[in-house]
C-alpha cells in the first residue's frame, strides 16, 4: 500500500537564529515523519524542475527463465 504524505504549507513558524545554530540542529527537532515529508516535497520539486514532470524509468528489463 502506497502512502501519500502532503506539507501543509500554510503553517508557518518562525524562531530566532540563535535558538538553532546548524540545520542539522533544526531537523533533528522535527519528527521523522515531518522530516520525510520535507524530503518528499523537495525531491518532487527537483523531479519537476529537472525532468519536466516527466518520471520515468532509466531502463526496461526483461526476465527471461532459461
Amino acid at each position: 500500500m502506497k502512502t501519500i504524505l502532503k506539507v501543509n504549507r500554510k503553517i508557518i513558524k518562525k524562531e530566532k537564529i540563535e535558538n538553532i545554530h546548524t540545520d542539522f540542529a533544526y531537523w533533528q527537532t522535527k519528527s521523522y515523519l515531518e522530516r520525510l515529508s520535507a524530503l518528499e516535497s523537495i525531491r518532487e520539486e527537483y523531479n519537476s524542475w529537472k525532468y519536466d514532470n516527466k518520471q520515468r524509468f532509466q531502463r526496461v528489463y526483461k526476465i527471461i527463465k532459461r
